[in-house]
């Protein structure tokens, strides 16, 4: 099969023949017919995560298919089956997972149960994987465990259906299930691509009265506003703090980052109005601290900091209730696919991301 093979950070994927196994045990093999370009894979690519994903690798996670193959005990899915790979993949066994905590699992990253020396993914001989060990989704098929995939209907587009496999979850988890949004609350969203513009939805769906979005791009805030924002600040022409808490008379009960960076994470905090909560939800570079935050601005009024790690939320919010959003007409994931691509685009999808060209780009890697 061909993928794009990430090799040195920041420089060109190259597409090339990469071999790919039979699934075996609870293994599924499915063909990827659609990719998201996430703000994650950028960061691995730039080489702002090193410390943890060195190339070779294929990158990309976002993936949506159809299922070619199965091993010999796999009862979840079968040939034919359209899947979105939903995350990590869990047990469902263990003590968490029969209590529901899912993100608690103890066998949480279960990708396959391979040995060693029965690599799912070989090139040039090595084996080759994504983000966290399991398959790069920008390739023409992977391999993952059947627990890490949530079967849906064969007629929703998959182009859509793709993005809940990290980004709309992660957004959404983190309007819903870490903060837990009631209805009529305020709530500000630092950064509107992917993953911002879906806790701006989780946020309406959840019932917010007022949802700032902020942003450097004019376009991504107008993309804000069909997701649900009621206002918008561009944070390159006014303080976002400041604007926010002129907004809100105070600031916000709830704000979410979505970008990952130092300063606007600290802004996130700042924005708060008496025991408010910011969730950090956008992955930052390796060794990020924060040293500028106000402690006793904090412990004063008892604002509350929480993190919100990616697509954890993927099996507290059942993603069937995700896609059941979209079916309803409730979650907006039309208008958050700016472009499509190739396998060979990889690198326009980053510059485009870089640049505030899109929402989200995403790649049909068998189109």
């Amino acid at each position: 099969m061909k993928a794009a093979i990430y090799q040195v950070p920041g420089g060109p994927h190259s597409v090339e023949e990469v071999t790919i196994d039979h699934p075996k045990r609870t293994e599924v093999r499915f063909k990827i017919t659609a990719c998201g370009v996430c703000h994650s894979d950028l960061l691995v690519w730039t080489g702002a995560r090193a410390a943890d994903f060195r190339p070779p690798m294929i990158l990309g996670h976002e993936m949506a298919g159809i299922v070619e193959e199965v091993g010999p005990e796999v009862t979840m899915v079968k040939p034919g089956d359209h899947v979105i790979r939903g995350g990590s993949g869990v047990c469902g066994k263990c003590k968490w997972c029969m209590s529901g905590k899912y993100f608690r699992c103890v066998n949480r990253g279960r990708y396959t149960r391979r040995e060693p020396h029965e690599p799912p993914t070989t090139w040039k001989g090595k084996f080759i994987g994504g983000i966290g060990g399991g398959p790069g989704g920008f390739a023409q098929a992977a391999i993952v465990d059947e627990t890490a995939l949530v079967k849906i209907d064969d007629d929703l587009p998959l182009d859509r259906m793709a993005l809940i496999g990290c980004g709309v979850t992660t957004g959404l988890g983190a309007a819903l299930t870490t903060a837990k949004i009631p209805p009529g609350a305020t709530v500000a969203v630092f950064g509107a691509g992917g993953v911002g513009g879906s806790a701006i939805q989780g946020a309406r769906i959840a019932g917010a009265r007022q949802i700032i979005a902020v942003d450097v791009f004019d376009k991504k805030l107008e993309m804000a506003k069909k997701f649900g924002a009621t206002d918008v600040i561009n944070a390159k022409k006014t303080d976002p703090v400041e604007a926010i808490r002129e907004l809100t008379d105070g600031g916000v009960e709830y704000s979410f980052e979505a970008i990952g960076n130092k300063k606007t994470q600290t802004q996130t905090v700042l924005c708060l109005a008496p025991r408010g909560t910011a969730t950090f939800v956008g992955v930052g570079r390796d060794g990020d601290v924060l040293d500028d935050l106000p402690v006793y601005f904090i412990t004063a009024a008892e604002r509350i900091v929480r993190g919100h790690h990616l697509n954890y939320s993927s099996n507290a919010i059942d993603l069937g209730y995700i896609v059941s959003l979209y079916k309803r007409g409730l979650l907006n994931l039309d208008d958050m696919v700016s472009q499509h691509g190739s396998l060979a685009d990889v690198d326009k999808a980053f510059h485009d991301m870089e640049g505030g060209e899109v929402v989200r780009t995403v790649l049909l890697p068998n189109g």
